[in-house]
Order: C-alpha cells, then structure tokens, then sequence
C-alpha cells in the first residue's frame, strides 16, 4: 500500500502539514504523530462549540487527544459520502451527501430543498413531548420545608444529646438551645419530606428518561451536523495552526483559543487566552518571550466573570502598570472591564529596547534625588527637634558638651585631594577638546551616533534576539494544551496581534 502524501508548509517557526482536502481528512490516521502541531488541548475554554468538543472527546475526560481526532476523522468519512464538504464549515447537509442510511432515513423526515440544518434538528428535539404525570402536594409550606432543611441537623444533634443524658453519658448545658418540637413530631416531618421529594425526583428522572428515549433517533443526525460545522475549525487549530497564523484584525478569522480583543492605552492586544490554570501560568509563560498581561474581567450586567492573559507585542510600556484598567471584548461583542493584576515583562519592540538603558537612568537618578530629599528632610527634622529640646532645657547639658574644634591640617589635605581630581579632569577634557577641534561635521555626528549605539546598542540587540524567539506555545502548556512545536510570534506578526491608535490629520 503506498504511503499517503502529504502537503507542508513552513509557518511561525516549524514545518507543519496542511489540511487542504477530504482526502487528507480520510487518511489523517496516517499521519505521523510526530508531525502534528498539537499533541492535545482542553475541551473547556476554547472558540470552538463545546457540544462538538464533547462528542469528541470520547473518554470524558475533559481532554481532546490525537486518537480522538483521528476516531472523529473515521466517523464523519465512514459517515458522509465525501468529506470535502468538511471545509465548508456549514450545520447543513445535502440529502445526497449522507452515508449512513439510518441516519439518512431521519433527516429524510426534517429535510428542505434537499438539505437537513441544525436548526430542523433542535426544532424536532424541542417538539418531542413527554406526558408528565401529577405528583403529590408539597406536605408542607415552602417555607416551612426551607426551615427544617436549616435546623434538621441542629435538632438531630440535640435529640441525640439528650438519648445520652438519659443513660448517663452526656450532659446538655440549662442554657442550651431546644427544640420547639418533640422528637417524633421531628422525625415524622422528615419522613413527610424525604417521600416527597424522593416522588418529584423519581418522575423527573422518568420524563428525562423517556425525553432521551423519544429524541435518540435524533442525536446521530445532530452529532453529524455540529460536527460538520466545527470539525475543520478544530483541525486547523490543532493538527496545525493556520487560523492563528491566518489572523488579521479585518477578517473573521481567530484561532480556537484566542478569546477576543483587549483595548488599553491606545492599543488593540487581539492575542487574549482565557486563564485556565493560574499557577501553571507562573512557571511556563516567562518562557514564552512575550509581554503578557494577565487581567480580570468582569461584566457586571450579566454577572460574567473570567481571568485572561493579554499579549503586547507593538507600541512601548510607559504607562502600563498592575492596577491599569481597559475594556475586553469577547468574539460575542459582550463587552467586560479588565483590570490588569500581573505582568510578565519581555520586551516588546527593538524601538522601546532603544530608550530603555535612558529610562533606566531616569528612574535611577529620580530614585538618588528623592533619596537625598529625604535624607534632608530627615536631617532638618532632627535639627528642628535638638534645637527645640535645648530651648526646653537642655541647655545645661550642651554647656557642659565637649567643644568641636576645626582640624586645619585634616581639611587642608582634603581640598588638595578635591583640586588634584578636578585639575585632572580639567585637562582630560581639554585634550578630548584639542582632539575635537577641526574634524569634519560628518565626524561630530558619527561620535554622536557611536555614543549612542554605545549606550543603546547591547539593549536593542538583546531584544532582537528575544523577539525573534517569542513562542506561545508556553502560554498554551499553561492553559493544559500538549503544543508539539514552535508557534513563534516574529516581529512582523506581532505587528497584526496587536494594533496602535492611529490618527489621520485631516487639514
């Protein structure tokens, strides 16, 4: 049997297979593990319906493996007629298209114009009916059920407390809060509402019963048509990572784990991934390269809550800072305010590297002079309280203090030191001056430009370097993801990820 042939392209940093057929879906066992992009990925959090997630995920465990994409890959080929309607992404299905009789004959009955949609499905499923037969009256007062629940363990306690003291084995405290019931009327109250309750949920588990018996022809039709829609969404974002790659602000086009779109300080960060497991984060995402800002979001119309990271990969980090506020946007347009709580600081551009070793110095000589502020304040203070001290009586003891005597000889060789230093520089620098004078302009500015590559120069290269290597794949891992190659972020990308206000001056 000759070995199937696959199709390669090299993206973000590692070669990866494309997925560009039906028969590509057909022969997807065949692949080499070692060449897919993802290994496996979560089923909660993603883009993707967590519906189809779960009919994949056959073992229930939360997890999507390889094997389970391959067994879904082999269901839809056995079950569709030809796969390359896989690519379409649509809940639809031609008539024609469908494999399997039996699930064929089913969608015979919901079909229109020779398709069979989602919607017709869910409209049968909602339509199914299932007689509910009456169960007894409540025995008590809604309320008085309510208080029971409350009290029912307090009681019992008590109950048995006071069996203890009959017999000599416990005592209860005069003080000690009693029933306002007698035992029996206790335990008869309890048996009222455990049959009760025990009657309401037995129907219950009866009409969902016979609801799952009455819509099981369904669910075959339905796990095609969800699966007919999202199954090559999950393929791209997972035996490779062409949406991701794909992604420009203008299209309608993200990968499975980007969340939406955070907007702070004049920026659009479209890279956001929903925070699964924080303290994973902690120890895997410094090894991404990235600037990662972690932020909590909330919508307090809907009461929604979630924890993302954000990735700043354009513009420059003055005024970000833990505690900065933004608005997220999820792919639903449901608008959320975010508060930034960590950041994971990695450069984020060869022009921000340039100004750093300036910053730098800024806070350093900001840092001295607020330190020697104080440091004179201190003093002052202290001088205000001696001062204050000896006009309060202390000033028998500062006459009988130990006179200071100016040392002469000590301040003399001081100052000499202090000229010889100066009288050095002095003519340090009128020989760099001498040296200066009568070169060419052109030779000004390149000392200058020297100067400055000094300075900034081991600042702009290191970043380069590390922007060159920015990997989400550590980010991934953190989420639970098994990513099995690079998924680099180069300069020119991170451009796309994140977008700078920009403003058209119109005179």
């Amino acid at each position: 049997m000759a070995k199937y042939k696959w199709s390669f392209t090299k993206v973000g940093g590692a070669t990866r297979v494309l997925i560009k057929s039906g028969e590509d879906i057909r022969h997807l066992g065949e692949l080499d593990k070692k060449q897919w992009t993802v290994m496996s990925c979560p089923v909660n959090g993603l883009e993707i319906s967590s519906d189809s997630l779960k009919l994949m995920d056959e073992d229930g465990d939360g997890k999507l493996r390889m094997k389970e994409v391959v067994a879904t890959a082999e269901w839809l080929c056995a079950t569709l007629k030809d796969p390359q309607s896989l690519f379409e992404q649509k809940d639809e299905i031609a008539l024609n298209n469908i494999a399997d009789e039996a699930i064929k004959a089913v969608a015979l009955k919901l079909a229109k114009d020779g398709k069979v949609s989602l919607a017709a499905v869910d409209a049968a499923i909602a339509a199914v009916k299932v007689e509910e037969k009456a169960v007894p009256a409540a025995p008590l007062e809604a309320d008085v059920m309510a208080a029971y629940k409350e009290k029912s363990a307090e009681y019992a306690a008590y109950y048995e407390q006071e069996k203890l003291q009959k017999i000599g084995l416990a005592v209860i405290a005069e003080d000690a809060p009693k029933p306002g019931m007698k035992e029996a009327d206790f335990l008869k109250m309890g048996k009222q509402i455990a049959d009760w309750e025990s009657a309401v949920e037995s129907e219950k588990s009866r009409v969902e019963s016979e609801l799952a018996a009455a819509t099981a022809e369904f669910m075959p039709l339905k796990k095609l048509l969800l699966l007919h829609r999202d199954f090559y969404k999950l393929l791209r974002n997972f035996v490779t990572l062409q949406d991701f790659y794909a992604y420009k602000p203008t299209k309608d086009v993200f990968a499975s784990f980007q969340a939406g779109t955070l907007y702070i300080d004049q920026r659009a960060c479209h890279l956001c991934i929903r925070v699964n497991d924080l303290p994973k984060h902690d120890s895997q995402a410094p090894l991404s390269g990235i600037y990662l800002m972690y932020c909590n979001c909330e919508n307090k119309k809907t009461g929604k809550t979630m924890q993302i990271v954000a990735a700043m990969s354009q513009g420059d980090i003055n005024n970000l800072s833990v505690g900065k506020n933004g608005v997220f946007y999820d792919n639903e347009g449901l608008d959320y305010d975010a508060s930034v709580f960590k950041i994971i600081e990695n450069p984020i551009s060869i022009l921000q590297a340039f100004w750093t070793p300036y910053r730098r110095m800024s806070k350093w000589i900001e840092d001295k002079i607020n330190k020697s502020a104080s440091e004179k304040d201190a003093a002052v203070m202290n001088d205000m309280t001696a001062t204050a001290e000896a006009k309060t009586g202390g000033e028998a003891a500062a006459a009988d203090a130990p006179k200071s005597t100016f040392d002469i000889a000590k301040f003399a060789g001081i100052f000499a030191a202090i000229g010889m230093a100066l009288g050095m520089l002095a003519s340090a620098l009128v020989a760099i001056l001498h040296g200066l004078i009568g070169l060419p302009w052109w030779a000004y500015l390149a000392i200058f430009v020297g100067i400055i590559l000094i300075i900034s120069g081991p600042s702009m290269v290191m970043a380069w370097m590390k922007l060159r290597r920015r990997n989400l794949a550590p980010v991934l891992n953190a989420n639970g993801w098994a990513v099995n190659a690079d998924a680099k972020i180069s300069i020119k990308f991170g451009k796309v990820l994140t977008e700078k206000v920009a403003y058209k001056i119109v005179k």
